[in-house]
């Protein structure tokens, strides 16, 4: 008898020890909303180069053009610092945010708007599509890794 309890009690432990904590994803996505946000709030506050390199993760990697690859946050620091045009503004709302089974990656998608005042005080403006794939760092912030 007591064969069985210990052999009970050993199969209901190794399946409480495989259990996954579950992620509460609604909580996690807003997480990601808010961030998305703030990262917008600091490009028109700070400048972009300080917000690019703020909210990038220290391997983050960035496509600009249809072939160039800027690595790591003190890069894209400096590619920004050296595009910098204080006449110019971004706006961007994520239109589909996802986040992983474990709450550790989520990537957005959506429209942004890029305006650039020009010297007769005209606006010219750039419209496309974002991707960027956020990592959930140590400290429970999140991180853009792909942008």
């Amino acid at each position: 008898m007591t064969n069985n309890y210990s052999v009970i009690f050993l199969i209901f432990l190794l399946l409480l020890l495989s259990c996954k904590p579950s992620i509460n994803k609604a909580k996690a996505k807003n997480e990601i909303l808010l961030t998305e946000k703030a990262f917008e709030k600091m490009a028109t506050d700070s400048g972009i180069a300080i917000a690019f390199r703020n909210f990038a993760a220290d391997s983050a990697v960035i496509l600009r053009g249809n072939d160039s690859i800027i690595r790591g946050s003190e890069g894209i620091y400096n590619y920004y610092l050296q595009q910098a045009n204080h006449n110019t503004s971004v706006n961007w709302t994520p239109d589909y945010i996802e986040v992983s089974d474990d709450g550790t990656l989520a990537y957005t998608y959506g429209k942004y708007l890029w305006k650039v005042r020009q010297v007769d005080n005209s606006t010219k403006e750039f419209r496309g599509i974002f991707h960027t794939v956020w990592k959930k760092q140590t400290d429970g912030s999140w991180k853009y890794v792909w942008d």
